[in-house]
């Protein structure tokens, strides 16, 4: 059986970030160990499945793009998330970075995606922010990172391309915050992997954006058994009809 699905740009933060939750790296990381989820829009939802519990969005996200371009007034209200075995805990970054190992989670989400499966991180701070604090400790160590993004954020150039290109002190001129790109790899979760997870579905991307309320939506050929694709064809109009959240801070 096949479908077309169009999801608007919460529901599909939403979708993924349920896919995250069932990822097994995740679910296993869940009752076993340490999972860090950092700052940002989608990983908002993350957080919100994964505490199980409300998330202040607005204050969760960390250099949004929007009207102002990338700037968020609430940055710093919100800390990264930690669970250990299930629980939150407080965040101590020295702490929380010095008992990192294998089997621990970091979840990051990205800003581009390229066709090689590669994330793309905006690097504002000249330190490189979570990217920073978090990736040289967890590659040494084998901490396992995940990154939940949307194929609306698929580039065409590969990331290490962009990666030599850009930089803060390259850039002569800058709309927002002038920024440095990071290649990010790890366990990349978009909708398709999600809908993979969760339902057992093929799916393909068709398009990207609209207007109005499609503007960010994604669409979507989903096909499999008819049952798995009747559940997760009503799963997303479930989560379309769910109210969009803002992200963007006092105004």
């Amino acid at each position: 059986m096949k479908a077309s699905i169009v999801l608007t740009a919460s529901a599909s933060k939403r979708l993924i970030a349920r896919g995250v939750a069932a990822h097994p790296i995740v679910e296993k990381a869940r009752t076993e160990g340490t999972i860090i989820v950092t700052l940002g829009t989608t990983n908002g939802y993350v957080a919100q499945e994964l505490a199980e519990g409300a998330v202040d969005q607005a204050a969760f996200a960390a250099g949004v793009i929007d009207h102002r371009w990338n700037v968020n007034e609430r940055l710093g209200e919100a800390t990264d998330l930690v669970l250990k075995c299930g629980e939150v805990e407080s965040f101590d970054e020295t702490a929380v970075i010095n008992g990192l190992g294998a089997g621990d989670v970091i979840i990051k989400g990205g800003n581009a995606l390229d066709p090689f499966g590669t994330a793309g991180v905006l690097l504002a701070a000249a330190t490189g922010g979570t990217i920073g604090r978090y990736i040289p400790a967890a590659m040494a160590r084998g901490v396992d990172i995940v990154i939940p993004i949307s194929v609306s954020k698929s580039v065409h150039v590969p990331m290490a391309t962009l990666a030599l290109d850009m930089g803060s002190r390259k850039l002569d001129l800058a709309m927002g915050l002038p920024c440095g790109v990071y290649p990010l790899t790890g366990n990349v979760v978009t909708e398709i992997e999600a809908l993979e997870l969760l339902f057992d579905v093929n799916a393909l991307h068709v398009a990207s954006n609209g207007i109005g309320a499609g503007c960010g939506s994604v669409s979507l050929l989903v096909s499999g058994e008819e049952s798995n694709v009747r559940d997760a064809f009503v799963a997303c109009e479930t989560l379309n009809a769910l109210p969009e959240i803002q992200v963007q801070g006092r105004q």
